[in-house]
């Protein structure tokens, strides 16, 4: 495959798989999954994980060093706009001025659905902060445009509910994202197993954001190697362009023209 990197604000990635960094059993589960993905990018849920607020405590930069990873802290936990900016506040704090972050606002507990209009007003003002904001967003292609309008760097819808394992539900939706953004689109909740990832490659997003798709599998460490595997096949298919889908054949596979017998 050519040369086909992810840009993010500015950056280039050979990985389009990034990978969350909470509900692992330990700090060593963690570490091995996110080697086997050959994630770059990886998610830090502030509110959730230590990466230096406690000191007694061990921390998730110890295991995977700001050296070798982009961490990208999220503000997953957060209901309003002004708990989702305090929270990257003081990640950015944390992390010596870290600028690259991933903004959720939530409006339910029970499903995680995304607070749009409390999205929109955090955005705006993590952007005029000088903040680099990744969001996560309804598959709503009007709210996705607003937020790339808003200044984001990177729109992230869902597949389907945080944490379902419930894989696309709307394709069509996120095609309309990805044909009318000019910044990457990511899909950021909902996969399930190796096939969404492909799928949403397939659908032509930028890259897919998990955690809970390969934390919650029988497997974690398998799995994220799968989801390595059907981020790039996906990714392959997509700018390979498949053939057109036909009711049926209309034409051999194979031509007829100077086979034995035939004229």
């Amino acid at each position: 495959m050519t040369h086909d990197p992810l840009l993010i604000a500015g950056k280039a990635y050979s990985s389009r798989l990034l990978v969350g960094t909470g509900k692992y059993k330990d700090f060593a589960e963690t570490k091995a999954a996110v080697e086997a993905a050959g994630s770059q990018i990886i998610t830090v849920a502030i509110r959730r994980t230590n990466i230096g607020q406690d000191p007694d405590e061990p921390s998730l930069l110890e295991i995977l060093p700001p050296s070798k990873y982009t961490l990208l802290p999220n503000t997953a936990g957060c209901y309003t706009a002004d708990d989702a900016v305090r929270t990257l506040r003081l990640a950015r704090e944390l992390l010596d001025g870290h600028d690259l972050v991933k903004l959720e606002v939530l409006g339910d507990a029970k499903t995680l659905f995304p607070d749009m209009p409390q999205t929109l007003k955090a955005a705006e003002t993590l952007v005029k902060d000088g903040f680099k904001v990744m969001v996560y967003c309804a598959d709503d292609p009007i709210q996705a445009k607003r937020l790339e309008e808003i200044g984001c760097v990177a729109v992230m819808p869902l597949a389907s509910l945080i944490g379902s394992g419930m894989g696309i539900l709307n394709p069509w939706n996120l095609r309309l994202i990805v044909e009318n953004a000019k910044v990457p689109v990511l899909v950021d909740a909902g996969v399930g197993t190796a096939s969404d990832a492909a799928i949403a490659m397939e659908l032509g997003c930028d890259g897919v954001l998990m955690n809970t798709a390969i934390a919650g599998a029988r497997n974690p460490v398998l799995m994220a190697g799968a989801m390595k595997k059907a981020v790039e096949a996906g990714r392959e298919a997509y700018l390979a362009g498949r053939m057109p889908k036909k009711f049926y054949a209309a034409s051999p596979s194979s031509p007829t023209g100077g086979l034995i017998g035939k004229a």
